[in-house]
This record gives structure tokens, C-alpha cells and sequence, in this order.
């Protein structure tokens, strides 16, 4: 090996160290865990904060529907409430989708089985339930759809009383446990899977 060629690895070793070094703040910086605000309800919030959780949203994976419905006729729905996720297959199968989505406060308000959508609603108003009401009495008896309505933009009607597929003006919710009883997805996640579902579209929450 000459001088010169060893000079040059040298320079080139040092300046490799000087960057890593450089950089190394910057990595630990970014692996440092995000702090989150707790779920929020403007009409219930939660009894007690949840851990934080990163970015909103809790990890979940993309799933087959053979093992969970025997057709795809006039589409399907799966919430699965433990990853708070919803997936949507069309009913030829081609169109899959994947949303984040809040759920129940508490394993009392969850409900898990099969239902199906048997009514949809752009613009929904939205009343309490009456164990609600119980609850809170302070609450209104009706918020008329806008940017202060629970239920968003959209609405889908499950056959079980009371429950519904929605939207949410608070993005704070989705990913986390925050309703009460309902499933919701962002606004824009639930303009998509208004256009998409059915009235009559199966829906089964795991």
C-alpha cells in the first residue's frame, strides 16, 4: 500500500467516524417515545388516561375474510376491537380496505358478534341513549348534525340498537379507546366506506 493510499483511507475512516457522530443525536433523538394527550370525549372522557400511544393508533395487520364470514355477499366489515382496526372487503373480493378506529371505553360497553348495516345516514344528528342520559344527565337531548355532532360527517346503522359505524370530529379518538359503544373512524375513512357498504352489508365485531 503507498503513502498516499493509506492518507486517503485514513481522511476517509476519520471522516465517516466525525459523521456518524454527528448523527448520533439526531437517531437518539427520533427513538425517544412520543408523548400523546389522553382520549378525549367531549361528552364522556375517559375514566382513566390510557399509556400513550404512538402516533394515535394502535399496530395492525391486513387480514383474509375466509376466516371469519362464508360469503362476500353485498360486501363485509370486520372490527377488530383489540387492534382497533375495521377492514372492508366489496363483495367480489377486488377492494380491500384498512382504517384505524376508536373503540368501547370499556369491556361493558363492547358488544362483539355479527350484525349488519341495515341503514346509512350523510350528516347524521345524534341523541343519547337513554342509560346515557342516566348516566349524564347534564348532556343535551339532541345535537343536530355539524362540527359539534359525535357522530361526523356519516353514519352506518347496525341492526343492534343503539350501535353505529361513524365518523368523529375529534381525531384524538381513533386509535384509542373512546366511545361508548360505537366504532369510529376518521371523517374522511368514513365518507369512503359510506360510498363503499351496503344496506345489508355484514359486519361482525371481533
Amino acid at each position: 500500500m503507498t503513502r498516499d493510499l493509506f492518507r486517503q483511507l485514513n481522511r476517509r475512516s476519520f471522516l465517516a467516524g466525525t459523521a456518524a457522530l454527528l448523527s448520533a443525536p439526531a437517531l437518539a433523538q427520533n427513538l425517544q417515545p412520543e408523548t400523546e394527550e389522553p382520549a378525549f370525549d367531549p361528552l364522556r372522557p375517559p375514566p382513566e388516561p390510557e399509556p400513550p400511544v404512538k402516533r394515535n393508533i394502535s399496530a395492525f395487520r391486513s387480514k383474509r375474510w375466509e376466516p371469519y364470514f362464508d360469503n362476500l355477499r353485498r360486501g363485509a366489515i370486520l372490527v377488530d376491537i383489540d387492534s382497533r382496526a375495521l377492514h372492508y372487503w366489496s363483495e367480489d373480493g377486488k377492494d380491500y380496505r384498512l382504517f384505524p378506529s376508536s373503540v368501547p371505553l370499556s369491556d361493558d360497553l363492547t358488544r362483539r358478534g355479527r350484525t349488519k348495516i341495515i341503514r346509512k345516514v350523510e350528516g347524521p344528528g345524534w341523541a343519547p341513549t337513554p342509560n346515557m342520559r342516566k348516566r349524564n344527565p347534564e348532556w343535551p337531548a339532541y345535537i343536530p348534525p355539524g362540527p359539534d355532532n359525535p357522530l361526523g360527517t356519516h353514519a352506518l346503522y347496525l341492526s343492534w340498537k343503539f350501535y353505529r359505524i361513524h365518523g368523529t370530529h375529534d381525531t384524538r379518538k381513533i386509535g384509542r379507546k373512546s366511545s361508548n359503544g360505537c366504532i369510529g373512524l376518521y371523517n374522511e375513512h368514513i365518507a369512503q366506506l359510506f360510498g363503499f357498504a351496503k344496506v345489508g352489508t355484514q359486519v361482525l365485531l371481533i
